[in-house]
């Protein structure tokens, strides 16, 4: 595996060694001990999976403590942007984001730990989506920041006109509007 740090410490980008031949490929989609070894020791508890269309604008999403999550995000097919927004009470790199292109042609993966918001714009005309996560789904913890604010500068790389987006996620508070998910809470 290839481990590939990213502008925000903690926020990893995973390649994985992919053998193909002429039925088809295979790789390691999780190896706890290998993961472990980088530093990414997490339980995951639950795996998720979605299925949308282009333009799909998912996000960005993150769950209030003691439910916080963190997560390993990757595509099966299609192609999206990922992102991760630093969410942590008195991080240096509080309010900047990390932008991946994930896809099922490249394979990777990125973990996003605890105190990061997550979401994902779909690029192809369809994306299959998959996840773990460390910690349970709780609805009453559910929270979201703007996914356009401008505070964030994040290009979704899509054009405003083709969102698609869920009603909740288009009444998200501002990044400035939130309460900083702080270590201590956990």
């Amino acid at each position: 595996m290839n481990v590939i740090q990213t502008a925000i410490p903690g926020v990893i980008l995973l390649e994985p060694k992919v053998f193909g031949d002429e039925r088809g490929y295979f790789f390691e989609s999780w190896n706890r001990d290998a993961c472990q070894a980088i530093g990414i020791g997490c339980t995951f508890l639950q795996d998720n999976e979605s299925k949308s269309r282009f333009g799909v604008l998912r996000g960005l999403h993150y769950q209030a403590p003691p439910w916080t999550q963190a997560k390993l995000v990757r595509v099966i097919s299609g192609k999206v942007l990922d992102i991760a927004v630093d969410i942590r009470c008195g991080s240096p790199t509080f309010g900047k984001h990390v932008a991946v292109e994930l896809s099922g042609e490249n394979k990777r993966q990125l973990f996003i730990p605890r105190g990061f918001a997550h979401g994902f714009a779909v690029l192809s005309e369809e994306a299959l989506f998959a996840y773990k996560c460390d910690n349970r789904y709780m609805p009453s913890h559910e929270r979201g920041i703007a996914f356009d604010d401008p505070a964030l500068g994040i290009d979704w790389r899509i054009k405003p006109d083709r969102w698609i987006l869920s009603p909740k996620d288009t009444r998200h508070p501002r990044l400035a509007e939130i309460e900083p998910w702080k270590e201590s809470a956990q």
